[in-house]
């Protein structure tokens, strides 16, 4: 699965999933065009495509995805730059881990609007780039917490449970223009030391370990090729198996 010669913007590219997906696509020949609302972070995860030896460098563009404004004015110098996009993928998310009794309403907003509002807009906005070139992909990345739930996750699990619901809307009003949307439902996905993890941490998953960027990057990879092109409407969970696991205590 290649990605030469794609134009690929991914959100919330400056660490985390997001900067391995960069690299990925990146590796892979695609000109990358780069998100987030760390201008110091994103500039890091570029540095880190320039010193891979990376073909194209990327596009880096600093922005609040809470805000609607900075959105519009973000592709509206997208355009200036590029008049062509295949794929987009909605990564950038953030939550509000606190009491339903103490989350505000301004908490509840800005959760929303940074991951349910701002993936449909990207998806608008770069759907009209795809349709005038023939089709593409879309991949919003959801989560697990979207089909089960830890108290006080409220905010967080609404988002990506709209996410999942967004996106096979989606895939049914992009389709005739040949765009493709689709979901990934991360389970527990590793960002920091890895070697620090404990065997449990491991053996409570089927799969016998815990996840890792990298496992997201393929499935995007998977999702975003262009021979799969009889995929579109699904949630791909990639969590080593843990919410088909039923926990007993004894």
């Amino acid at each position: 699965m290649k990605a030469n010669n794609q134009v690929v913007l991914i959100t919330g590219a400056g660490n985390g999933i997001g900067r391995t997906l960069a690299l990925a696509y990146a590796g892979q020949g695609a000109r990358t065009i780069l998100i987030d609302k760390n201008k110091e972070s994103l500039e890091q995860t570029a540095e880190l495509i320039r010193s891979a030896g990376g073909l194209l460098m990327p596009l880096t563009y600093a922005l609040d995805l809470s805000e609607a404004a900075q959105i519009e004015s973000f592709f509206a110098w997208l355009r200036e730059h590029t008049d062509r996009l295949d794929v987009l993928i909605n990564n950038a998310g953030l939550g509000a881990w606190k009491s339903i009794y103490d989350l505000s309403v301004d908490e509840w907003d800005y959760v929303i609007h940074t991951n349910l509002r701002a993936s449909f807009l990207c998806a608008k906005e770069s759907a009209k780039l795809m349709r005038s070139n023939g089709g593409g992909s879309i991949v919003n990345i959801a989560s697990t917490r979207a089909l089960m739930s830890e108290p006080n996750s409220e905010a967080y699990a609404a988002s990506k449970g709209g996410i999942l619901s967004l996106t096979h809307a989606l895939a049914a009003s992009l389709g005739p223009d040949g765009i493709r949307v689709n979901a990934i439902s991360p389970g527990w996905i590793e960002n920091g030391d890895y070697s620090q993890l404990r065997p449990e941490d491991h053996s409570q998953h089927p799969a016998g370990r815990v996840g890792k960027p990298d496992d997201i990057a393929r499935a995007c990879m998977y999702l975003t090729d262009a021979g799969n092109d009889f995929v579109t409407g699904t949630n791909l969970v990639v969590d080593g198996g843990m919410t088909r696991k039923m926990i007993y205590i004894e």
